[in-house]
């Protein structure tokens, strides 16, 4: 059973911008350590910030929350699997909104999708209740 689905486009030389106008307040405000990590070791280090903010902007709306009620943007973290597959981690107020979406017993799952195509970053989250093992 689908929770909810959320997409966002990020303009990369918008987010480029921000990054060299406000550099750390921005990237410590938005993002983990572990996605400025993984942005910092990447050619393309503005794009691989991008679609990490589109895929926290897509998480809160599959939330049915957007940001303007409470999540941060550090509640919301991707990662990626040994495969490369990105995921989504939430803690926080996004973790107790999703586990107030998710319906007895079933487990939530967030599947999450990115894509660049200069100047623009895209990324796709649905999450998807399961049933519990």
């Amino acid at each position: 059973m689908i929770l909810g689905i959320g997409t966002d486009l990020a303009n990369i030389e918008r987010i480029k911008g921000t990054l060299d106008r406000f550099g750390d307040r921005f990237r410590n405000r938005v993002f983990t350590d572990i996605e400025q990590a993984k942005a910092e070791r990447r050619k393309d280090v503005a794009g691989t910030y991008a679609k990490r903010w589109a895929a926290k902007e897509a998480c809160s709306k599959a939330l049915g929350t957007g940001l303007a009620m409470g999540i941060s943007w550090k509640d919301m973290a991707v990662t990626n699997m040994r495969s490369g597959q990105p995921t989504m981690q939430v803690t926080g107020w996004a973790k107790e909104r999703l586990d107030a979406m998710t319906p007895p017993g079933h487990e939530a799952v967030i599947h999450v999708t990115l894509t660049d195509d200069h100047p623009w970053a895209q990324a796709f989250v649905v999450i998807e209740a399961r049933p519990a093992p």
